[in-house]
């Protein structure tokens, strides 16, 4: 069991980026040139769409794969070809994956190239023109997704307010807090915050925390930019 987030903190606390800050269930992936070289083509303004594009899925792909290793295994044996057991490791049945959208929807892709058949939700959380309050406007999800562990799939967390609404959405839906990982590429400390503040028990893996987050990448993505 995680100890309990520390609120008792000065003014400098929400700009940290140090991830014991916030938490033993908010991770960052281990740090290596490959990894900084590609959150640098993504942040660099000159980068082309399709260089954008190419980068983005490759840093996905890593995010998801770690991901993955948060989720329950069961050991089972199998039988070789030669007829040798092999003891060894499969998932727990139940997973599915859930994307915000838009930008959620740049990480479908790389689960899926993980997991072939795995069943993937949506949510639509918008923000209004003059509040900024975020509010979900759809949501569709598998009819068991109470009993499924949820990896929760959002690119970028500059204020946090669209993953609190989201995470609202799956514990409405009888989802637990325990049962989901958030994947996400970029967070600012004040999402970070925001998000373990709320939903202390959730799982979070990003590949980096800083004070500002790449914005435009859901545009950049998709080409709308």
């Amino acid at each position: 069991m995680c100890s309990e987030v520390n609120n008792t903190h000065d003014d400098t606390t929400p700009s940290s980026t140090n991830p014991a800050d916030y938490g033993c269930n908010f991770r960052i992936l281990d740090t290596n040139d490959q990894i900084l070289e590609l959150q640098t083509i993504i942040r660099d303004k000159n980068t082309t769409r399709s260089d954008f594009k190419f980068y983005a899925d490759r840093l996905i792909r890593l995010v998801i794969e770690e991901s993955l290793n948060q989720l329950p295994y069961s050991d089972c044996s199998v039988v070789t070809p030669t007829g040798a057991i092999y003891d060894g490791l499969k998932y727990r049945s139940g997973n599915c994956g859930v994307s915000i959208v838009r930008s959620g929807e740049a990480m479908e892709q790389g689960l899926r190239d993980c997991c072939r058949s795995i069943r993937i939700g949506k949510i639509l959380v918008e923000s209004d023109a003059e509040t900024h309050a975020a509010r979900v406007v759809y949501a569709r999800f598998p009819d068991d997704i109470a009993r499924r562990q949820v990896l929760l799939m959002y690119p970028i967390m500059a204020t946090g307010n669209t993953v609190i609404q989201a995470v609202n959405v799956l514990r409405d839906h009888g989802v637990p807090e325990t049962a989901i990982i958030l994947s996400n590429l970029f967070c600012t400390p004040v999402a970070a915050r925001m998000v373990v503040s709320a939903f202390p028990d959730m799982k979070i893996l990003t590949s980096e925390l800083h004070s500002t987050a790449p914005n435009h990448f859901g545009q950049k993505y998709f080409g709308t930019d």
